[in-house]
């Protein structure tokens, strides 16, 4: 479990970035909204932002698969947390693997204000591949979690993100009548089996 590093009060206020990653039903926006939560605990000001295009559960909501949620702003560009944010201690970005590649350049930039900045994101695409800006941003992030799903053939750890339809759109919004979650053996033999 992560555990928030220890702030020393008598120092300038220092920002960092953490990031939060792994396959579709592995808890990513869960460890999200409990961080978020934490923050507020502690009576810091907390900002949360998600892609408008993610509007599964919700439009202006983050919604985890079970069903906690806290309150967001749904922005089209990267670019535009950087001119919404308003003096916020800590700011949640979910689905980071749908922004643009100036998502890596924005949580820097909040990063360098003194600011905590905790994304979460699909790590790899429906194919098993680096998905968007995830590897950057896990490349520059102080902290990275990656967290495991279980998965549906044969009970292991999954870590891929196994897409039961023929759509070969790299983003397509699902749940789990679209995916679902699979080992490294399980995911591959599903794409022998698609190709064959």
């Amino acid at each position: 479990m992560f555990l928030e590093p220890r702030l020393n009060k008598t120092t300038h206020k220092k920002g960092w970035i953490e990031v939060i990653c792994g396959s579709m039903f592995s808890g990513k926006t869960e460890e999200l909204i409990r961080r978020i939560n934490r923050a507020k605990i502690a009576n810091l000001k907390v900002e949360i932002y998600k892609p408008a295009i993610d509007t599964r559960y919700h439009e202006s909501e983050v919604v985890s698969h079970n069903s906690n949620s806290v309150s967001s702003i749904p922005v089209s560009s990267s670019l535009n947390i950087l001119l919404m944010h308003q003096d916020a201690d800590v700011i949640g970005i979910d689905e980071a693997q749908f922004f643009d590649k100036e998502i890596t350049f924005v949580c820097e930039e909040l990063a360098a204000k003194g600011i905590r900045v905790i994304v979460a994101g699909l790590d790899m695409d429906y194919l098993g591949k680096p998905f968007g800006p995830m590897p950057s941003l896990m490349a520059i992030a102080e902290y990275v979690t990656k967290v495991n799903a279980i998965c549906m053939e044969c009970g292991d750890l999954a870590t891929h993100s196994f897409r039961k339809t023929t759509n070969e759109n790299q983003v397509m919004l699902g749940e789990k009548d679209t995916y679902e979650a699979r080992c490294r053996h399980c995911f591959n033999i599903g794409m022998n089996n698609k190709k064959g």
